[in-house]
């Protein structure tokens, strides 16, 4: 006979873990109890075998746990125990906290439709191992009274369930039936047959409405699009299953894998055909504003035979979906309303199995948020602000009480990466190199997150967005309260960005407590460290948009060895012009003029893009140096190689045109020659120049494949001369996965280990992780 005290840490409360430590008891014969406690769950097991119980545990644990530890120590044995019991919780302070909100699982879903369950098609059906968790809690602990859910009580059948440790709806707060919960405003059938008619409706989620309209109505779409003033913006699309997904787009096993995860994220996948561009030489055609150098986008013919979908022969997926890119963002159903949508639209099959075949419905999915506000969650709030988007707006009284988009993720050198973390993934922690003072980070200007720490773990919220009107930075507000709540931490200082104009940073100032400023570009590298684990000197490249620099200049291609709180600049990429200012961003011709300018060609600017602007103004800015501040952005020399290439004159949206040039990439080229390398600094002037004179396509694997070259060529001496066997890759240009495939490739080919983003995104939703760890080392 043997006892032990098991102790487990990690996301262990609220998701199901004493009752399974209950059902491994009784299932491998042990006595002992189980509780919850201030450290996690801790449990004594007696028998004469517990090794089995044991390995069981870390190996079967429920869906929603994170196990970080378990800690297991000998201890006397109780003689006479006779059975193994569920022990009220102990308290202490919490260091456990909130689990992410989390897709139907199986088991729910075999009752959603099975027609002699009592929870048959109930849009609110829910378990311990799946539903709403994050986005429907008020404040800890963790119980129904606060949560949405507080306002309905069980009835007797569904109390029974809750009060029964071997039930998998035990202490599930979010659990309900027809009975007793929540109600839908309207029926599964009335919404489908708007979706079907060519309506736009908004359909409350988890962490907020989402607006959706039938993907192949083109009309409907297009409305949409005008509605929400989304410019060019691509739409996320929603199917059934994986099977649907792949009539779309390539659905390899780690993308099938994301698609199918409990978070549910919108995955980024390569659509089955893609535009093809004329080829271009000298001198170019027109430009065209916002779109590429044509008058209407050019497709393959489809392909005969094959389903609905891009390619069918009888319609295809809408240009507009997601205008001149390879690239489709893809989701499969979360929430029990969803599925009960392409339930109906499959005929409302019995069972399961209809969920592994292909169907045809298939949804734009798009998030309620006008005119780059935040998300609309409440039903008040929808009625008034999505009245003039939606034609019908379906509604419940279950409230969110926490905005979350959702996550968007992509398949970067093999694993997946984060382009926008939140419904799925937040509050789950990301674990810090070592313990840190509790520090709140507010993230920069644009894509803003916060982060908040507790020993050694950093909290990065949902996506928050970009701090550009009142409701936004209102909202900025509330997450910050709202996850100080959860986490009950008081931070004892708040880290910003070192520019001082930021509403990010006024906001920190705002707070009352000691502030530490933090250099962009430091931040993206120590955000990658951070979760990595790095706490020596390592050398970073931050690919980037801007950062305003130590210097006081405009910095996003810079070099930086980074020890701690330190950074030293090694070197950066050369300056090139921004006439007219941040407007040079949104109008990539600009920087081709500031390009020209630089190979000494200012002469044919105005000829060039006589129909793009003011062409012989901007050459005067370029040339007088006058309301052209130098920048040694990597994002601008995107932006310059967009603008030679015709793929953008102006952007519909931040990064529009590289997102372009990164979709009609197909082989990857590189130029000798391409680059010079002077004192740290990385000229790619020689590259750009060759893009004069042929077509965007052969320019676009060019550049990219180039511009890889160019940065191992660059950095790969810095890491030898300093003995570094490591790099960390960061910033908003990471985000293209060309670039970061060929840099973790030509790195690892060179005995150099990359460090790539993977918890937090590489642009500048991950900025206050960074911030916050070098904050945090910085009050040790």
């Amino acid at each position: 006979m043997k006892r032990v005290r098991v102790r487990v840490r990690g996301q262990v409360q609220g998701v199901g873990f004493r009752p399974f430590v209950h059902a491994l008891a009784h299932r491998f014969g042990l006595t002992g109890w189980v509780l919850n406690d201030g450290e996690g769950v801790l449990a004594e097991l007696q028998g004469d075998d517990t090794g089995p119980a044991l390995a069981a545990l870390e190996a079967e644990a429920p869906p929603l746990a994170r196990i970080d530890a378990v800690e297991v120590a000998d201890v006397p044995v109780e003689p006479g125990e006779s059975r193994f019991v569920i022990l009220p919780s102990r308290g202490g302070a919490v260091t456990t906290g909130v689990s992410a909100d989390a897709a139907v699982c199986p088991s729910c879903l075999a009752e959603l439709f099975d027609p002699r369950d009592r929870r048959y098609r109930y849009p609110f059906l829910t378990c311990t191992h799946c539903g709403p968790r994050f986005t429907i809690t008020r404040r800890l602990p963790y119980d129904r009274p606060n949560t949405s859910m507080a306002g309905f009580p069980l009835c007797p059948a569904c109390a029974a369930e809750y009060a029964d440790p071997a039930d998998r709806r035990f202490h599930a707060q979010p659990t309900a039936c027809p009975a007793c919960g929540p109600r839908l405003s309207h029926t599964i059938e009335d919404i489908l047959a708007a979706l079907k008619a060519g309506k736009i409706v908004a359909i409350k989620g988890l962490g907020g409405f989402h607006l959706a309209c039938d993907a192949f109505d083109a009309d409907a779409v297009a409305r949409l699009r005008e509605r929400k003033q989304r410019n060019g913006k691509p739409f996320a699309l929603m199917v059934a299953n994986a099977a649907s997904a792949a009539r779309l787009a390539e659905v390899g096993t780690a993308e099938r894998a994301l698609l199918e995860e409990v978070a549910r994220p919108i995955v980024l996948l390569r659509r089955r055909a893609t535009p093809t561009l004329p080829l271009r030489g000298s001198p170019p055609p027109p430009l065209r504003r916002g779109g590429l150098i044509r008058e209407a986008a050019e497709f393959p013919p489809p392909p005969s035979g094959g389903g609905l979908g891009w390619g069918h022969s009888e319609h295809a997926l809408p240009p507009s979906i997601a205008p001149d890119l390879a690239w489709i963002g893809v989701m499969l159903p979360c929430t029990p309303i969803q599925y009960l949508l392409f339930h109906e639209a499959a005929g409302r099959p019995e069972g399961t199995a209809w969920l592994e075949d292909p169907q045809d419905l298939t949804l734009v999915m798009t998030s309620a948020n006008p005119g780059g506000e935040p998300l609309v969650i409440g039903n008040a709030e929808a009625h008034e602000r999505l009245a003039g988007i939606a034609d019908l707006i379906v509604d419940h009284d279950r409230d969110i009480l926490v905005r979350a988009d959702d996550s968007v993720m992509r398949v970067v050198a093999g694993a997946p990466a984060f382009l926008r973390r939140g419904r799925g993934h937040v509050p789950v922690p990301i674990r810090l190199p070592r313990a840190v003072p509790p520090v709140l980070a507010v993230g920069g200007h644009l894509k803003t997150t916060v982060c908040l720490t507790r020993g050694t773990e950093a909290f990065l919220s949902q996506h928050v967005g970009d701090l550009d009107n009142a409701a936004t930075l209102a909202f900025l507000g509330e997450t910050v309260a709202h996850l100080r709540a959860i986490l009950e931490v008081e931070p004892v200082a708040v880290a910003h960005d070192l520019h001082p104009d930021f509403q990010s940073t006024r906001f920190a100032e705002s707070l009352g407590l000691p502030t530490i400023p933090v250099q962009h570009h430091h931040a993206h590298v120590a955000a990658v460290l951070a979760e990595h684990g790095v706490t020596g000197p390592a050398l970073g490249l931050a690919l980037d948009g801007f950062g305003l620099g130590a210097d006081g200049g405009s910095w996003g291609g810079e070099m930086l060895l980074v020890g701690g709180t330190r950074f030293e600049r090694l070197g950066h990429l050369a300056p090139l012009a921004q006439p007219g200012g941040d407007v040079a961003a949104r109008q990539p011709w600009r920087m081709g003029a500031a390009a020209l300018a630089r190979m000494g060609r200012g002469a044919e600017i105005a000829e060039r893009f006589r129909h793009c602007g003011p062409a012989d103004g901007v050459r005067r800015l370029i040339e007088t140096g006058v309301h052209a501040p130098p920048t040694s952005s990597c994002g601008r020399w995107f932006d310059a190689a967009c603008g030679l290439l015709g793929v953008r004159a102006v952007a519909g949206f931040e990064g529009e045109a590289p997102m372009v040039l990164e979709s009609l990439v197909r082989r990857p080229t590189v130029l000798p020659g391409g680059w010079r390398l002077t004192d740290g600094v990385l000229d790619l002037t020689p590259l750009l120049e060759s893009l004069l004179q042929i077509n965007a396509q052969e320019g676009a694997d060019r550049f990219h494949g180039t511009l890889v070259a160019a940065l191992l060529d660059w950095a790969t001496p810095a890491l030898s001369a300093r003995g570094l066997d490591r790099i960390a890759l960061s910033g908003g240009c990471l985000m293209n996965a060309v670039l970061s495939d060929g840099l973790a490739a030509g790195f690892a080919e060179r005995g150099i280990t990359p460090l790539l983003p993977r918890r937090a995104p590489a642009n500048d939703g991950g900025l206050s992780l960074g911030q916050a760890w070098v904050a945090g080392q910085a009050l040790l």
